[in-house]
């Protein structure tokens, strides 16, 4: 492994801990976590920590000096437990491999967090991911308040480490950015995969049905076919209307002719999430209200993704497409235009979220929902929409920049009700893709399995 980018992040850290004042840096990798009685879950590193460091085993810290100083403590080579567990990096090993200044085994952690904390004017760790760094850190400070009498200064001030990380991770980098094409082309493959798996099914069987796993079965051969290390999250595979439940997961119900299935589903790749949606009829072809609903998704995402480009808001490609779809909505008679009015009074009222009551787009990196501030900050507060469409004053969404990587995920949910036309009852649809800010617009990665309905329709049938 190549620690050249590790070791470049590292130091971009610790210039951040020295323009905010100076300070220590810890971060712990994340925690084995059992499954059952002597079973563990599949173990996954820590997102910031991996980040930093390129280095996957559990039981690991990581320290950064605001003087550039950095150590990590790791677990000792173990012959023994090898046998059952596989090799470990070692300390020995570890500076070379990673770029790290210093090694220490994670056994010795409180003498050497004593002496790494000493004298150093601030301790920086990241919130929200467990209580293990706050935990131990008390039990630190207090055997450097003891020293004290030495002349050993205890730092004075705790810092939250989360928004320097996230600002960090926030803008990828080439190599991010490859990986990250990559880990969406494998996506898109396998979400046409499983569009053609039904296809070949319901040509065989008209009067059949596919179950839900079976679908997720194809999704996965996909993922792990291509190298792909395991899904981003739970996959959704969502038949008829149990695509009106936004984080349905896949489970046993039958897929039928005339239903339509919901697939959000995306691989991780080397630490690197992808998140796409497609909607698709089971047997190959939209019925014609399923497509009336669907080209009006299809049409909000294309409002979203036009205005997705540097300079512009992050918010503004939810506004878009929530502008394109209720008009929709009001169109084919899903809202009563004589009950709520035309679209700026629907979007006023909110009243568009009976049938789209989630955000367009959210970032996207090493984790699915990543990290990173959606508001600006540093610009004062003004009056402007909500997440319901009311005027709020609040500080706006954030300026969109090359490298940056979001979501674009517009759809409509109909649940059955009193006054919506039932020809749509329990149709839900989303189609989301991943898209690269770039200079001049957006890259949509995702895009190597159709959105068009007349696409999916033809690669269903075969004929593409």
């Amino acid at each position: 492994m190549d620690s050249t980018v590790f070791t470049q992040r590292r130091t971009r850290l610790a210039q951040a801990l020295r323009e905010a004042g100076g300070g220590i840096a810890l971060i712990a990798t994340a925690p084995e976590r059992q499954r059952n009685s002597d079973s563990d879950h599949p173990y996954r590193h820590d997102s910031s920590f991996h980040y930093l460091t390129g280095f996957e085993e559990p039981t690991a810290w990581l320290v950064v000096q605001a003087n550039g100083a950095t150590a990590l403590l790791c677990r000792e080579r173990d012959p023994e437990h090898e046998i059952w567990d596989g090799l470990r990096l070692g300390v020995e090993a570890a500076p070379a491999a990673l770029g790290v200044d210093q090694a220490f085994d994670v056994a010795t952690i409180d003498a050497v967090m004593a002496d790494q904390l000493a004298n150093q004017p601030a301790v920086w760790f990241p919130s929200g991911v467990g209580d293990a760094v706050p935990r131990r850190l008390q039990t630190w400070l207090e055997a450097l308040r003891a020293r004290s009498r030495s002349g050993v200064e205890c730092p004075t001030v705790q810092r939250d480490l989360a928004p320097l990380l996230a600002e960090m991770r926030l803008h990828k980098d080439a190599g991010e950015i490859a990986t990250m094409r990559r880990a969406a082309q494998i996506s898109a493959g396998a979400h046409a995969r499983a569009m053609r798996y039904c296809g070949a099914r319901f040509r065989a069987a008209p009067q059949g049905s596919v179950r839900e796993y079976e679908i997720e079965a194809e999704l996965l051969h996909e993922f792990r076919r291509h190298g792909a290390q395991s899904p981003a999250y739970t996959s959704i595979v969502a038949a008829g209307a149990n695509a009106c439940v936004l984080h349905y997961a896949a489970a046993d119900a039958e897929l039928r002719a005339g239903e339509l299935c919901l697939i959000d589903a995306g691989c991780e790749l080397d630490g690197y999430a992808s998140d796409i949606t497609r909607t698709f009829p089971a047997d190959g072809r939209f019925t014609p209200a399923q497509r009336e609903l669907y080209d009006i998704v299809v049409a909000a995402q294309e409002a979203a993704i036009a205005v997705t480009r540097p300079g512009a808001r992050q918010r503004d490609a939810h506004h878009a497409a929530v502008r394109v779809l209720t008009q929709g909505m009001l169109d084919v008679g899903l809202l009563d235009r004589n009950a709520v009015g035309d679209v700026d009074a629907v979007i006023a009222s909110a009243a568009y979220r009976q049938f789209y009551m989630h955000g367009t787009g959210h970032w996207l990196g090493r984790d699915v929902h990543d990290v990173g501030e959606y508001l600006a900050l540093d610009e004062a507060p003004c009056e402007q929409p909500n997440g319901l469409g009311r005027p709020v004053v609040m500080k706006p969404s954030r300026v969109l920049a090359p490298g940056m990587v979001v979501t674009i995920e517009p759809g409509l949910y109909v649940r059955p009700a009193a006054g919506v036309p039932e020809r749509f009852w329990n149709i839900g649809i989303r189609i989301e893709d991943d898209a690269l800010v770039t200079d001049t617009g957006c890259e949509l990665m995702s895009r190597d399995v159709p959105v068009v309905a007349a696409e999916i329709e033809a690669l269903m049938r075969g004929s593409t």
